[in-house]
């Protein structure tokens, strides 16, 4: 009974997006780090196999050799192993080509139960890719949960709470599934120092597209052609002054009834 979590590498979070002259996207020398909600999707799968008995849990990422920082973080925090998803052809990939990937990489594994993801990543910030990589396999899909409330690998069922706009909700849905994972359903845990060098010597498995038997004819239908900054915000600020205070609000009245503010 096998846990596979999804991530990917994304910017620190403290990082400034530029744009380039040229239309390239920099980060500067901020470092790539493990999306940081794909942290609780991790310790959900670890928290799962030390109580609910599952025998393995996978972590799984699609990228560059970048990618192999965030799938180490995972190790590092206690995944059993590592799939890096990397082939030139997937280079601009969009959500629909990523999730056609993961799908034939998860098919690949054995005896996968359950997937899970975090909600969003903080670069594109899209949330599809969790819903597209269930629809491809064909499982339920339940997302924004805050809470797995039971999970029986026997039975083969989950129960969650979910988050909703304007309240919870109870779900209960056959395995296997695919789950998105709020921040806040637990917290995460800080690798040790020894974890941290155990993971950096632990193997990552690379599977390319041919590995994947990734049908070439699926290619991605949203592309960025172009990538430019808007133009600098600019305003005017006018300073009301009076003597009273009723004073400058007659006049900020009588301004904002000019300018047809109000």
């Amino acid at each position: 009974m096998r846990i596979v979590v999804c991530t990917k590498e994304t910017p620190d979070t403290a990082a400034r997006l530029e744009i380039n002259p040229d239309g390239t996207v920099s980060w500067g020398d901020a470092p790539l780090v493990i999306n940081p909600w794909d942290e609780y999707a991790v310790e959900e799968a670890l928290l799962l196999k030390e109580q609910r008995g599952a025998t393995a849990c996978t972590v799984l990422g699609m990228g560059t050799e970048a990618t192999k920082e965030a799938l180490r973080s995972a190790l590092a925090m206690g995944c059993d192993e590592a799939v890096l998803i990397t082939d030139p052809a997937l280079k601009g990939a969009d959500t629909l080509v990523t999730s056609y990937a993961l799908a034939q990489a998860i098919r690949k594994l054995d005896d996968v139960r359950l997937v899970i993801f975090g909600r969003i990543t903080t670069d594109g910030g899209t949330g599809q890719t969790p819903v597209q990589v269930g629809r491809r396999l064909g499982w339920n899909i339940l997302t924004f949960v805050s809470k797995i409330v039971d999970l029986d690998f026997t039975a083969g069922t989950i129960t969650v709470e979910r988050m909703l706009e304007g309240g919870k909700q109870i779900c209960q849905s056959r395995l296997p599934a695919v789950i998105s994972v709020m921040k806040g359903i637990n917290e995460p845990r800080t690798p040790s120092f020894m974890a941290l060098r155990k993971a950096q010597k632990m193997p990552i498995s690379e599977w390319d597209a041919a590995a994947l038997a990734l049908d070439p004819a699926i290619t991605a239908k949203v592309k960025w052609p172009e990538v430019f900054a808007p133009p600098p915000r600019q305003g005017e600020c006018e300073m009301i002054e009076g003597a009273t205070a009723d004073e400058i609000a007659a006049k900020l009245v009588e301004r904002l009834t000019a300018e047809k503010v109000v």
